[in-house]
């Protein structure tokens, strides 16, 4: 079954049927989310933390907000 054919049966659920469909849909993308990540593997995440750049930055901001 396509996505076109799979609409229409959709749209025929009741309420609480289309929110069960929803539910897994959402499941699905969230477990395919934890694929991509590696146990034990260090990722890089960008911080403000001893950012001088983004302090001065802010600081102009806040000093032109005067």
């Amino acid at each position: 079954m396509n996505i076109a054919e799979l609409f229409p049966t959709l749209r025929n659920l009741s309420r609480a049927e289309k929110l069960q469909v929803m539910q897994f849909l959402v499941q699905e993308l969230a477990d395919e989310e934890a694929l991509s990540l590696q146990p034990g593997a260090t990722y890089h995440v960008w911080s403000a933390f001893n950012s001088h750049d983004a302090a001065v930055k802010l600081a102009v901001l806040l000093e032109e907000d005067r």
